[in-house]
């Protein structure tokens, strides 16, 4: 029955990080609605985050602030999310930074910290709270999910800027070698990659003189929308996708193919 659908995740606890918008947060509503108790991790803005919280169904949700520059944040996050919610059973590394750091127009001190904040933020958290949440799955014998938020950009390159395709081509990696060490413990690692979606962090170049130009890189003459991956996350996420673990599902309308 169309009202019994979406509890998939009842009972289970999920931390999606970057969620107080954007992609996060759809994910956040739509595990939510699933059943899920959701951890709505964010950075500065509680008021976004508060929006999110207020947008999602059921209960026992909770949000959590964290800068996940430095790994200390990272553990102190879990920590928190696993003394207040209970163990993550579902971890959705979604946070994530874009910074224009074209190399024809930076001195060597700004494409050094656009370049180490990049890859701290994107990948490096993403690496850490995988670790800190793949020892608890193993500890308790839980079968996990762990899917991470990549981008095309880790295929298709971004010459404005590298440092956010590379810390996405990282993140595939990533997710592959995690998923073939922790198979054996019956947890599932996948990467997802977006292309262009309406989301604050891509607004202005939609809403700008090349979106026309950017809606037309994929056949279907648009970009995606954040449920569109949310729903490809939850999917991953529920208990049948167990032998697509350590794929790169990719999200783009076709708007690169490998």
């Amino acid at each position: 029955m169309p009202g019994d659908a979406g509890k998939r995740f009842d009972g289970r606890t999920v931390l999606v990080t970057g969620a107080s918008r954007g992609i996060g947060r759809a994910c956040a509503q739509l595990f939510a609605r699933d059943g899920a108790r959701v951890a709505v991790h964010f950075n500065r803005d509680n008021q976004a985050a508060d929006e999110t919280l207020a947008s999602l169904s059921g209960s026992g949700h909770e949000s959590f602030a964290a800068g996940l520059e430095e790994p200390a944040a990272a553990e102190s996050l879990v920590n928190r999310v696993t003394k207040d919610m209970g163990p993550v059973d579902v971890l959705v590394n979604n946070a994530g930074i874009f910074l224009h750091t074209p190399i024809t127009e930076l001195d060597f001190g700004q494409w050094l910290a656009d370049w180490n904040e990049t890859l701290a933020v994107n990948l490096g958290s993403a690496a850490h709270l995988s670790f800190l949440v793949a020892r608890q799955m193993i500890d308790r014998q839980a079968k996990g999910r762990i899917i991470n938020v990549s981008s095309r950009g880790a295929y298709r390159g971004e010459p404005e800027a590298p440092a956010y395709g590379a810390s996405k081509a990282g993140m595939n990696s990533l997710s592959q070698s995690l998923a073939v060490a922790l198979a054996p413990y019956g947890i599932c690692v996948f990467a997802v990659a977006p292309g262009f979606t309406e989301t604050d962090m891509t607004g202005d170049m939609l809403n700008g003189p090349e979106g026309d130009a950017i809606r037309a890189q994929s056949p279907l003459n648009r970009a995606a929308q954040p449920g569109e991956i949310a729903r490809t996350v939850a999917f991953l996420a529920a208990g049948d996708s167990e032998y697509l673990t350590g794929a790169v599902v990719d999200v783009n309308g076709a708007s690169y193919l490998r």
